[in-house]
């Protein structure tokens, strides 16, 4: 098991930019897999991004490709989202998940969840 911190959420407008931080704890990082979901008010989750256990593997959505970036910091235990050119339509709650059956877009293939960090990008 591992526990999940997310941050770096907020409210910004259309075209900004936010880093989402995700903290885990223990000493197993090193051998989870680390994936970004989101879910929209109303909408079911959907995945945003993955990033294999030794980071070598990235995975990015489709509606998101070129604008976010999944990374991930081995000796600090994170993984982040950089958003870049944010868009009302990426407004959600974003989730870190970690699991140990690689990069994978599939929500049920992750074991552990975070709290979530709300993004709010106006118009």
């Amino acid at each position: 098991q591992v526990q999940l911190v997310e941050s770096g959420g907020g409210l910004v407008q259309a075209g900004g930019s936010l880093r989402l931080s995700c903290v885990a704890s223990g000493r197993t990082f090193s051998t989870y897999a680390m994936g970004w979901f989101r879910q929209a008010p109303g909408q079911e989750r959907e995945f945003v991004a993955a990033v294999s256990a030794n980071g070598s593997f990235k995975n990015h959505a489709n509606s998101v490709k070129g604008r976010f970036t999944i990374s991930r910091d081995i000796g600090k235990n994170t993984v982040y989202l950089q958003m870049n050119s944010l868009k009302p339509e990426d407004t959600a709650v974003y989730y870190c998940a970690a699991g140990r059956r690689g990069a994978s877009g599939y929500d049920y293939l992750y074991d552990n969840w975070g709290q979530g960090t709300r993004v709010t990008v106006s118009s």
